[in-house]
This record gives C-alpha cells, structure tokens and sequence, in this order.
C-alpha cells in the first residue's frame, strides 16, 4: 500500500468519526445558575418539562446552584430544542451544548 493510499483511508476514517460523533445523542440541555429563579420554580419546570422525579429536580438544582450549571438532559438534539425552549420561555438560564 502506498503513502498516498494510507492517507485517503486515514482521511475516510476521519469523516466516518465525525458523521458518527455528529449522530450521536451526545448534546446536552445545561441549567446555569442565576440570582432571579427560586428554587421552587427550577424544580417545578424541571419536573414539567424535564420529567425529572422531584428528588432528581432536587438535585439538579442544587448542582447548579453550587457548581453554576448542570447537565439537566441528554439526547438528540431535535428532542432537546422543545425543552430548550420551554425553559427559556420560563426564563430558566439554559444551553444545549
């Protein structure tokens, strides 16, 4: 095997890797803390438009509270951006990354 064809196979395994990275339900739905929100209301939009159990809500908030963010849901993009937006709309500090 030449150099030349080692390459192209390294470059296709590269793009296969990234195809395969950009498929995966690897983003996540990230809750910042803020100053504005009250605990009572991360919890309650979180089990409403997260269906987390309250004790999951709990905890949730209280990581973002004193960690500044937290990991709230993970999966595909396209099921992320309804809860994205629900949140944003209850003014709840979040991001998919």
């Amino acid at each position: 095997m030449t150099i030349d064809e080692e390459i192209d196979i390294m470059q296709d395994k590269d793009l296969d890797e990234a195809i395969k990275d950009l498929l995966k339900p690897t983003h996540n739905l990230v809750l910042f803390n803020d100053e504005v929100n009250s605990f009572e209301h991360v919890i309650y939009c979180l089990r409403l438009y997260c269906e987390h159990s309250s004790g999951q809500a709990e905890q949730c908030a209280l990581i973002a509270h004193t960690n500044g963010k937290c990991v709230i849901k993970s999966g595909e993009i396209s099921k992320l951006v309804p809860i994205f937006a629900a949140l944003t709309e209850k003014n709840l500090t979040v991001e998919i990354q």
